[in-house]
């Protein structure tokens, strides 16, 4: 493994300060910051705005345990199974335990969650064995996160620092001699300034990585920088070979459109939608006894490999058996999205291929969402908890935003109260590091751009679906030298947004590669060719 670069930032004379700071506002950082001391002044970094995030995206639901003939243990046990052996038992069980908590959380704070005959509809999804999807129709993220976004708005003490992108985290030394993180430096991106963020506790909450495909259901801010950000400060990340690809993902032409193709959500087949060939038969039983309703990892190979045999763009997923009532109750904006696209789902089926979906692993952290690093949490989609293993049970990632944004905020809570958790900020954190480059010697945004586009080639030529080993290493070594013109050439005076990102995703794409070749067995979401 090669090492951490020595990215000290640049301290531009003039710094915020305040209790926390939390990078990225969807569900994990909204948990967060409704969950922290009311009196704390709390920063909230974000690139974009709420409505961009992963989570206002996420169509299914919420797994958790409600129905009287479900348990706990069956929850446990259907993700460990769809884990590929890779969940943290114990983590795995620390986290569902809190489930129905987290629900009725979300319910006390508003969220109109779908309810038949005045209770709430469960729905199933794949690899699940009983039905227990807490769901909003078919956008529960948009649901969840349009009700916390005003109540976290009104926060007395938040400072919302939109279009803001964080660019490093600062570290120093502690008061008790121990290196630790002290803040983050960012960007503000209309004025091209830098920022210093100083605090005794950093939340990043920055979500997943999917822009490191050509194909992915994430939003175009996906690009791994809290991941990029916590391994330059020291973080050894884990399980990043583990990328999930959702199977479905509507692929029409015109369909990718601010950086992501549409989701169709799992939960159709949950509700008995089939996927077909371009003749009309089925093709999942072939591949897997649960057909349909097998785990993610395995119904997006299937997907591949029959458009790898057949030479197809796509194939197909089918509902229309169901009532068009039945349909638009609980699949309205699929059924809107779909038919922007000139597909109507109630009279024909869906064209679909599998998308780059979600990022398994991420920042190891423990039930508290601490790091390596004292002063520094991850939750939500960058961390790595063990939840989700070697490829996610659908439905537990909102759950895990829930449930570790609260256990952060209040591990920080606990943590104010000694002495040593706040740090001296004139320790070596924020001495000024080395001058950047004028901007005509560092990549412009144009070559980013550029340099975005084939790293995404070479990552799903690498690092996609299906893994061949030659593959593999050929594209590890263009993007190390792709990463190694790109620092060479410097660091801008005012970094630009298509800068930091490419960054990130240069820093991650070659750590992620470097994870696949480590690990020499197909495992869930790592499968090997031959």
């Amino acid at each position: 493994m090669w090492a951490q670069p020595d990215t000290t930032p640049h301290f531009p004379g003039a710094a915020d300060t305040y209790d926390a700071i939390i990078v990225g506002a969807g569900l994990a950082g909204l948990s967060a910051a409704l969950r922290l001391p009311a009196d704390w002044r709390v920063a909230l970094v974000i690139k974009h705005d709420w409505q961009e995030s992963a989570s206002a995206l996420a169509q299914g639901g919420i797994a958790a345990v409600l129905a009287t003939e479900d348990s706990v243990e069956e929850h446990v046990q259907d993700t460990l199974v769809a884990g590929a052996g890779c969940c943290d038992a114990g983590h795995t069980r620390g986290i569902l335990e809190q489930a129905a908590a987290a629900i009725a959380w979300l319910r006390g704070a508003g969220v109109p969650f779908s309810e038949e005959n005045g209770v709430l509809h469960l729905t199933r999804e794949g690899g699940h064995g009983k039905r227990r999807i807490v769901h909003a129709a078919d956008a529960t993220g948009h649901a969840v996160m349009a009700t916390l976004w005003p109540l976290a708005r009104q926060r007395p003490g938040l400072v919302l620092l939109q279009r803001h992108a964080a660019m490093d985290l600062i570290t120093g030394t502690g008061p008790d001699g121990r290196r630790q993180c002290q803040g983050v430096m960012a960007i503000n991106l209309p004025q091209r300034r830098p920022v210093a963020l100083l605090a005794a506790h950093v939340i990043l909450a920055s979500g997943g990585s999917g822009q490191l495909y050509p194909r992915t259901t994430n939003p175009a801010g996906a690009t791994g920088d809290g991941q990029a950000m916590a391994w330059r400060a020291g973080c050894q990340p884990g399980n990043l070979e583990f990328i999930q690809f959702h199977p479905t993902g509507l692929a029409v032409p015109g369909s990718r459109s601010a950086g992501r193709n549409p989701l169709i959500s799992e939960a159709l087949r949950g509700e008995g939608a089939l996927l077909r060939l371009p003749d009309g038969s089925r093709f999942m039983p072939a591949h897997d006894e649960r057909a349909e309703l097998a785990p993610r990892d395995i119904v997006a190979r299937a997907i591949y490999q029959e458009m790898q045999r057949g030479n197809l763009p796509h194939v197909y997923l089918d509902i229309s058996h169901r009532s068009p009532e039945f349909l638009a109750q609980h699949f309205p904006n699929i059924l809107a999205t779909c038919r922007t696209h000139g597909v109507d789902p109630r009279r024909e089926p869906i064209p679909v291929a599998p998308s780059a979906h979600y990022a398994c692993g991420g920042i190891p952290t423990d039930l508290r969402g601490r790091t390596s690093l004292p002063g520094l949490y991850a939750i939500g989609e960058c961390s790595c908890t063990g939840l989700h293993g070697a490829n996610r049970l659908a439905s537990n990632s909102l759950l895990e935003c829930i449930v570790l944004g609260h256990a952060a905020a209040r591990d920080a809570e606990a943590r104010s109260q000694h002495a040593d958790a706040w740090p001296d900020h004139t320790q070596d954190g924020i001495r000024p590091g080395a001058a950047p480059v004028p901007a005509t010697q560092a990549w412009n945004d144009v070559r980013c751009q550029q340099a975005r586009r084939q790293l995404q080639q070479l990552m799903w030529q690498g690092a996609g679906i299906l893994r061949h080993r030659p593959a593999m290493e050929q594209a590890r070594d263009e993007l190390q030298k792709m990463r190694q013109a790109f620092l060479a050439a410097g660091q801008p005076e005012a970094p630009s947004l298509p800068w930091l990102e490419l960054r990130n995703l240069l820093d991650l794409a070659c750590l992620t590669l470097e994870a696949a070749l480590a690990r020499q067995a197909s495992c869930g979401a790592h499968a090997l060719a031959g």
